[in-house]
């Protein structure tokens, strides 16, 4: 028997509840397992992981999971109050990774290794750079006033989309982390198969849910 709009309706939002869910769950869970294998405080490289993680994978995820209206912790709040936590969550996020990109820097200085030679290194840095620059931008939304030819909907669009797209660079760089020496031989089998999957499966998330405010957005023209 075909399904109803309605039931599409429920059976999709039921969809996006349980994505979230697993969204909250692997961003808290990702950087807990970092924690473990890489003893924050044994070496000076162990914090760099942690804080890679902690930025993209807990800290980032749950500033842009703010806004869903499903799976948001702050639903319930108004949305002032969601704003200003995103914010705090995204300025902890990038404390957190310029800390995490001055101890590796820090580290291969003390063992005379070259800075930024691997694909992790560089869209690490990347992923760095242009999280400042997003938080920079997001000033701009704060007080639109300062861009007079763009209207408060647009900026709050490709803020979102710009957003992602640091987001997704935090990703990659955590993914090709995975795949370095360190990594590859504390964590193998299909532990590591399961590690990868974690930044895919809150990418999935979040691009689903800035598409949706994106559909949503053109819907509300017409």
């Amino acid at each position: 028997m075909a399904l109803t709009a309605e039931s599409e309706s429920r059976l999709y939002r039921s969809l996006r509840v349980a994505s979230g869910a697993a969204a909250h769950l692997v961003a808290l869970g990702f950087p807990a397992a970092v924690a473990v294998l890489a003893r924050p405080g044994s070496s000076l490289f162990s914090w760099h992981p942690l804080l890679m993680a902690l930025a993209f994978s807990f800290l980032m995820t749950e500033a842009l999971l703010i806004f869903s209206p499903e799976t948001s912790l702050l639903r319930s709040f108004s949305r002032k109050v969601r704003v200003r936590a995103h914010w705090a969550l995204q300025l902890l996020a990038l404390l957190c990774a310029l800390l995490g990109l001055g101890i590796i820097t820090y580290n291969k200085h003390l063992n005379g290794k070259g800075h930024f030679v691997t694909w992790h290194g560089l869209t690490g840095l990347l992923a760095v750079l242009y999280t400042g620059g997003q938080c920079a931008g997001g000033v701009l939304l704060l007080y639109p006033k300062l861009m007079k030819n763009w209207t408060l909907a647009k900026l709050k669009l490709y803020h979102a989309t710009s957003g992602l797209v640091g987001y997704l660079l935090g990703c990659a760089s955590l993914m090709l982390g995975m795949c370095s020496l360190w990594f590859t031989t504390t964590v193998t089998g299909a532990s590591w198969y399961l590690a990868m999957l974690c930044p895919l499966v809150t990418s999935l998330v979040i691009m689903n849910q800035v598409s949706n405010a994106y559909l949503y957005r053109k819907r509300s023209q017409h």
